[in-house]
């Protein structure tokens, strides 16, 4: 057994109906999701459907950890634009209201777009700005709901591509107690995974565990990339994580529903198995 639990994101299952896959995920032996806010797996903007999936989970003894927030080039709460930044925010409330609905204690925000490359240094820190008024905003809202926000670790192609600015916005944000997720894939990738989870660690609350080979995104189960799993074991315990280890493995809209969870399964065992042979 790992020294957390394991979730499992149905972010695998994105382009079929959350209520096609949350039976057999429960047969799967997974207790715990982080649910994903793709609207062909879930309208989160539907409130009827919010609720019936909510009644669905609690039928099923599953319980909903975190709520992925949506992100997309588009949903840019550090627009210059102040309407294109006002939509994004609506965006990201709206999907605050589903989490609590569903009964997450959670929500996972990208805090940057998923837009590539880093403008000149004053534009550079107008984004910054806005995204902190942004972040006050649906922080306050998750406080106001119950729901904890956490920001995570983005790709580091991106705008806010690197720790150091999630650290930067984390200061910038006073409404609200918020937290982080790491993405450990995306962290890999950056080659800043030997030391993000020591710079997270007293925000660290959800650790997303994916593996790659260092070359893209490619959200392999954790053993088939180039991780060094104990070590980030090592380091999680070192640096008192309690929080809730959650699978976010990649899944073809044409791979059977059983394809996906035997390799979620065998992520889960393979964690076991880490946790046990791993340094302390």
């Amino acid at each position: 057994m790992t020294d957390w639990p394991v979730a499992l994101s149905t972010g695998c299952f994105y382009q079929r109906s959350i209520f096609d896959i949350l039976e057999p995920v429960r047969q799967a032996g997974f207790r715990e999701i982080e649910v994903c806010s793709s609207p062909r797996h879930l309208d989160y903007h539907n409130v009827a459907e919010v609720r019936r999936a909510a009644d669905r989970m609690r039928e099923l003894a599953l319980h909903p950890v975190s709520f992925h927030a949506p992100f997309a080039e588009r949903i840019d709460i550090t627009s210059l634009s102040q309407p294109l930044r006002e939509a994004a925010v609506q965006e990201l409330l709206r999907a605050c209201e589903a989490a609590a609905l569903l009964g997450c204690a959670q929500v996972v925000l990208h805090p940057g777009p998923e837009r590539e490359g880093r403008p000149p240094e004053a534009e550079f820190l107008q984004h910054m700005h806005h995204a902190a008024e942004s972040l006050n905003l649906v922080a306050a809202r998750c406080c106001e709901l119950g729901v904890q926000l956490l920001l995570e670790n983005m790709l580091a192609h991106l705008l806010f591509g690197h720790v150091r600015d999630m650290m930067y916005l984390l200061g910038e944000i006073s409404t609200c107690n918020v937290g982080t997720c790491l993405d450990t894939g995306h962290a890999h990738l950056a080659r800043e995974l030997d030391l993000v989870i020591q710079k997270l660690s007293g925000h660290l609350k959800l650790v997303h565990i994916n593996d790659n080979r260092g070359d893209w995104d490619a959200h392999l189960p954790p053993g088939e990339g180039t991780i060094d799993w104990p070590a980030v074991i090592q380091q999680l315990r070192r640096n008192d994580f309690h929080g809730v280890l959650v699978l976010e493995l990649q899944g073809g809209a044409n791979e059977p529903v059983e394809t996906v969870l035997a390799r979620a399964i065998r992520a889960r065992e393979f964690l076991d198995r880490t946790c046990i042979t791993a340094p302390r």
